[in-house]
């Protein structure tokens, strides 16, 4: 039998990703598999943001490309960077593990929490709707657009450009950088971006390897992904947005599904929240994005498009 070719991103994080995937593949499915390593646009693209050259589609359609041609059997994405729709032919086929999905603070000054930042504190992040939290939550500091690698944004700190950054806890601990993480957000405070944790394995829809790499989804993460991708889906957000969606499985059974959508200056931000049966967890996704758009999300979305065609 020939190798499962699995593609995947050339960043550190990427590789790291995706050679804990073909160790479960190899272990639970019992076959040999090789990396095939693409450079993406958006890894290609440094110099601009990513809501303004694209979006974080940027990161997937490479590799989806790779998918659909032969060149590989399957891709390993960090869901939070795969957009509403994806390629034809292609379907997210399983979502094998959810790390930490909160958001982490690292600042210069070790120790430092947000809520502790001096005012007009230099704060870096890449993301729109963290920015927009941010701006919400702590209007008096001052946020600066960043790009690039982890180890890249984590070295702004040392060279004094920045006295904090914002990051994922799940890419810092999946690259042994947890000692970094000077304060994990709190989910009531900084809701998570869409699928932020969660991995995410993508085949060709008719390929036969799509059930078996289905096997290597559990149950609770997939409940999770999958509420998560139909509130995505329902919205059409990519990171251009300042969109946000999280959904955990309760305790006692069920899933809770929070979701907001804000202004890019975080001071309209529109909420909503429900829980719902196991077997009602993609339902559960459209409901709270049909919620948020009645709290007024639909009108943050309309001037959201307007601002975009008028270049601001």
């Amino acid at each position: 039998m020939k190798p499962l070719r699995i593609a995947t991103r050339g960043s550190d994080l990427a590789l790291y990703q995706a050679r804990r995937i073909a160790a479960l593949i190899e272990q639970e499915l019992q076959c040999e598999t090789e990396l095939v390593v693409l450079r993406t646009t958006g890894d290609r693209i440094q110099d601009r943001s990513l809501a303004k050259i694209g979006g974080k589609g940027l990161f997937v359609k490479e590799i989806e490309e790779a998918l659909l041609d032969g060149r590989a059997d399957v891709a390993v994405h960090s869901a939070k960077d795969i957009p509403a729709k994806i390629a034809e032919g292609c379907v997210l086929a399983a979502y094998p593990e959810r790390v930490d999905p909160r958001d982490a603070l690292a600042s210069r000054v070790r120790g430092t929490k947000l809520q502790d930042l001096a005012p007009g504190a230099k704060v870096g992040t890449g993301s729109t709707r963290r920015t927009a939290l941010l701006r919400s939550i702590r209007p008096d500091l001052e946020i600066v657009p960043l790009r690039g690698n982890v180890p890249t944004r984590l070295g702004r700190l040392e060279e004094g450009e920045l006295d904090a950054v914002m990051l994922a806890c799940a890419g810092l601990d999946r690259l042994g950088l947890s000692s970094a993480i000077d304060d994990r957000i709190s989910a009531d405070l900084m809701l998570p971006a869409i699928g932020q944790g969660l991995l995410a394995l993508e085949t060709r829809a008719d390929d036969e390897w799509r059930e078996r790499i289905h096997g290597l989804e559990s149950f609770e993460v997939g409940l999770v992904a999958r509420a998560e991708r139909a509130y995505q889906r329902a919205l059409g957000g990519d990171c251009s947005i300042p969109l946000a969606g999280f959904a955990e499985r309760l305790p006692e059974g069920g899933v809770r599904f929070r979701g907001l959508v804000a202004s890019l200056d975080g001071s309209t931000i529109a909420r909503a929240e429900l829980v719902a049966a196991d077997s009602e967890s993609e339902a559960l996704g459209e409901r709270v994005a049909a919620a948020v758009l009645n709290a007024g999300g639909r009108e943050i979305l309309e001037s959201l498009a307007k601002e975009t065609a008028a270049g601001v």
